[in-house]
């Protein structure tokens, strides 16, 4: 499944070297280069390429069209139940991104995509995982329900448990740290988004770490919280301002303005 590999690691001992390239190439913010190593010649090399591109719109909100077009690819040659959820699966999230980003609202189209990959995609199949998470960020950052949210981040992370998919699991734990910030249960965020950097660090998943360093950073005192931003911002301008969505929360503050 393209969307497990997705949010897998890739370098783990006996690993196909090709897709530990992919995996490098990926934690570094060189999506592109690592869809260029993959010929969408079959369904599961179709689907992760797409993956991919998918990804680079979200961190980086380009690329859309190439997206796009890879998609189709994968949706074409999707012919298992399996390949045509993890196409959809991708289809919804690539929506996702666009509504998250203010390209254009298809937040319908993301609802109607994870749908019907739910309908696809067998429960307990390694791929719910990943569409139970993509279905709580739906919930959590486009239609405002927390509690559909958490109950999907929760199925996610015991899914991701049972398939040991660390990657997605340092997501889970992050975006259920970010919920119990909101209600004001600050060591519990603190543990979650921990666990989270944690894991990001052990895997080498550059691209993610600058993100889980300011989170962390927000659940602690100082001197700490601006040790971890520093270390966020250092990662941040190491590979070219990706995420992009970060840059407004690195801001240094303003010289001489009041600091509580």
């Amino acid at each position: 499944m393209a969307h497990t590999a997705m949010s897998g690691n890739g370098t783990t001992a006996g690993d196909d070297p090709l897709q530990t390239a992919v995996w490098r190439l990926r934690s570094r913010a060189c999506w592109a280069d690592a869809a260029a190593l993959l010929q969408p010649g079959t369904a599961d090399a179709a689907l992760q390429r797409a993956a991919l591109l998918v990804e680079r719109c979200l961190y980086t909100e380009q690329g859309w069209e190439e997206a796009e077009d890879a998609l189709r690819t994968a949706e074409a040659l999707a012919h298992t139940d399996d390949e045509r959820g993890a196409a959809a699966c991708e289809r919804g999230h690539l929506a996702y991104a666009a509504t998250l980003h203010g390209v254009r609202d298809r937040v319908d189209e993301a609802r109607s995509a994870l749908g019907r990959a739910a309908a696809l995609i067998a429960p307990g199949a390694a791929g719910r995982a990943m569409l139970d998470f993509r279905r709580g960020l739906l919930a959590e950052n486009l239609t405002g329900s927390p509690q559909a949210a958490r109950a999907a981040f929760r199925r996610a992370h015991a899914a991701a448990t049972a398939h040991s998919d660390p990657l997605l699991l340092s997501f889970t734990w992050r975006h259920l740290a970010g919920l119990a910030l909101r209600e004001g249960e600050l060591a519990e965020a603190r543990h979650g988004f921990a666990e989270s950097l944690r894991i990001r660090e052990e895997l080498g998943y550059l691209v993610g770490t600058a993100p889980a360093l300011v989170s962390l950073a927000d659940t602690e005192a100082e001197p700490e919280a601006s040790r971890l931003r520093e270390e966020a911002r250092r990662l941040f301008r190491l590979l070219g301002g990706v995420p992009t969505w970060l840059a407004r929360q690195l801001a240094p503050p303003t010289p001489g303005a009041a600091t509580a």
